[in-house]
């Protein structure tokens, strides 16, 4: 009895590790993100045990992923300084970030997880792969979360800068398309407003008068250079100015307030 006893004991013991023998370890995946590449395993996805995994693979492919992370969180740093000559490749590098990182986040973060379940996670580089990599998965879910605001204000900036680069071009346009070939000195006729981005102001007219109000104040007339007095003579400033006033507000050229450029011509 006791024979028998100990071979069906063996057996199911034999009949166990075998099960766990044959459950395979997971795939190796392979991500990259800029110039970074890291190969890792989805433990969690694949039902497997960190712990059991060869211990100096987990822990090359903990510090891979914890390396591609830094340098997306070291990479990024420049966001809020469009002046920065990295912006741009910045601005890039999160918006492949914002595609492609988030699976890659939510694995790491659970298999550092499990191997702080693990019986070696106190061995060796494991305790500083360990707290580095929560660390990181911090950071750089942080900068995720500020992606679409960032990226959001990146878009305005560009449509800002194709509407002030394309306005000279839409102001001639409208002087072609509203004023005679020569224009009368004190006819008070508007043919282009526009709103700058600091918040001033601007009327033109055929006769190369302006009306400008800057952000707070009156506005105020500014006469063509190089009047002689019999022209400066048949300037009224206060035509001019009323003129402004009742320039239809819809038609001033205004700089966008989206991403998305304003390329439609106003109007008088």
């Amino acid at each position: 009895m006791k024979v028998t006893g100990r071979r069906v004991l063996l057996a199911a013991l034999g009949a166990s590790l075998s099960a766990c023998a044959s459950r395979p370890a997971p795939p190796v995946l392979h991500y990259s993100l800029g110039i970074s590449r890291a190969d890792y395993r989805d433990y969690g996805g694949a039902k497997a045990n960190p712990c059991d995994a060869e211990q100096r693979w987990l822990s090359d492919e903990l510090t891979a992923i914890n390396g591609v992370l830094a340098r997306f969180v070291n990479g990024t740093d420049k966001l809020d300084t469009p002046a920065s000559p990295d912006h741009a490749q910045q601005v890039e590098l999160l918006k492949e970030a914002q595609q492609t990182l988030p699976p890659v986040l939510a694995v790491h973060e659970n298999n550092l997880r499990g191997l702080s379940r693990c019986g070696f996670k106190d061995k060796g580089a494991f305790p500083e792969i360990s707290r580095r990599g929560g660390e990181l998965v911090k950071e750089a879910r942080e900068r995720l979360s500020s992606a679409d605001s960032v990226l959001a204000a990146v878009s305005l900036r560009q449509a800002q800068d194709t509407w002030k680069e394309e306005s000279p071009q839409r102001e001639a346009t409208a002087r072609g398309t509203w004023c005679t070939a020569d224009p009368k000195i004190g006819e008070a006729t508007v043919f282009y407003a526009r709103a700058a981005l600091d918040g001033t102001f601007r009327w033109h007219f055929c006769d190369g008068s302006l009306v400008e109000q800057r952000a707070g104040a009156e506005p105020t007339y500014v006469e063509p250079e190089g009047l002689n007095k019999r022209d400066r003579r048949r300037i009224q400033p206060p035509r001019y100015l009323e003129a402004a006033a009742n320039f239809p507000a819809e038609e001033i050229d205004r700089p966008p307030e989206t991403g998305t450029p304003k390329s439609a011509s106003p109007t008088p």
